[in-house]
């Protein structure tokens, strides 16, 4: 899907603006704390239904307004018209609209609106916890997979359910409580395989990607599941019982699966400086965009925040290349134009303007 028109109202600092962006490639300028990145997060909205700069919705709220509110309007690859909108307010309301009908279920709406975001702290993919590389996998299942969601959710509620048994002290191995911890097995054995399938998926085209961008390095990815290899959910369960019990929480599963990122065996982060984690990310972020496309026939939206302070000029060039190569509608903020004098190649092109709040088409 392709955004024709973003409109933002009570966005942070943006009172009211709206963009009629490109479809292939947008770029924002304007000095720190104009509110370009703004522009961005209210998109990245669009596609998480929340924000990529504070787990507090309340922040994203102009400090005179009740609610912010986000709506668009964008052309499927059929080539179907879509208007979908989000609105969230300080007393804690949510909406949610897709071509007029409103919704509770956030679901819907960023199912249709695939985004992906590089940021100056985008490195954490690699670097930071297992959640973050969790949810990564998890995207790119959510948007090929229709049934992963709804396991998803009922994976998260049997984890907690289990977690409040043991808590309580509960047996597991008692009969009433046995069933649970089946449906526990089996939803987690699915959850893995969606998430393993997929990894093997992006593997051969991240292989391909990371020679490019790293050609000094071999970076192989790995799926590790949360368990031990050699045993079946069931089994460590079981073996991890007595200590589960005791902690009141359950230590081993999909909940703590990760994605490894390793050079002859070495973890990555021990050997990338920080220049080549961006490298790594970017490579990781195009093959996920390149399997979306494959697996799914459709086009993302890519935003990319404050390129230059992650970048250097020819690394910038080669990752817009790539994105546009695959007909991703990209985004793309910067200090000033100078940190990005390739795009006058790119013709299909659109240039703002962001000035205290205040966006102009240039």
């Amino acid at each position: 899907m392709k955004l024709d028109q973003v409109q933002l109202t009570n966005f942070r600092n943006v009172s009211q603006a709206r963009l009629n962006p490109s479809k292939s490639l947008s770029v924002i300028t304007g000095v720190n704390g104009s509110g370009k990145s703004s522009i961005l997060e209210s998109i990245y909205y669009l596609g998480f239904g929340r924000s990529f700069r504070t787990q507090k919705y309340q922040s994203a709220i102009n400090h005179n307004s009740d609610a912010f509110s986000v709506f668009a309007k964008g052309t499927k690859e059929d080539g179907g018209q879509v208007s979908v909108g989000i609105e969230r307010s300080r007393s804690d309301q949510f909406l949610c609209s897709i071509n007029g009908t409103h919704s509770n279920r956030l679901a819907d709406l960023v199912s249709l609106i695939p985004v992906q975001l590089f940021t100056p702290q985008s490195t954490d993919l690699v670097i930071g916890s297992p959640s973050e590389r969790r949810r990564f996998i998890d995207w790119g299942v959510f948007h090929v997979e229709h049934s992963f969601q709804t396991l998803f959710v009922q994976f998260n509620k049997l984890l907690k359910q289990r977690n409040a048994l043991l808590k309580q002290g509960a047996s597991l191995r008692a009969a009433h409580n046995h069933f649970w911890e089946q449906q526990y097995i089996l939803a987690g054995n699915r959850l893995c395989e969606y998430r393993n399938a997929y990894t093997e998926a992006l593997t051969p085209i991240f292989n391909r990607i990371s020679s490019e961008f790293l050609p000094e390095f071999s970076v192989e990815i790995s799926y590790y599941r949360g368990w031990e290899k050699g045993l079946t959910l069931g089994e460590v369960l079981e073996k991890k019982y007595e200590y589960d019990a005791k902690v009141g929480h359950t230590s081993v599963g999909p909940h703590k699966a990760d994605l490894k990122f390793r050079i002859d065996g070495v973890n990555a982060q021990e050997i990338l400086s920080r220049g080549q984690l961006r490298m790594a990310v970017a490579a990781l972020q195009l093959a996920q965009t390149e399997l979306f496309t494959l697996q799914t026939s459709r086009k993302g939206i890519f935003l990319l925040d404050d390129v230059g302070a992650e970048l250097d000029l020819e690394k910038r060039e080669r990752f817009i290349d790539g994105l546009l190569l695959m007909d991703t509608q990209v985004f793309v903020t910067a200090i000033e134009k100078q940190q990005l004098s390739f795009i006058n190649k790119y013709n299909d092109r659109r240039m703002f303007h962001v000035e205290h709040g205040h966006v102009t088409e240039e």
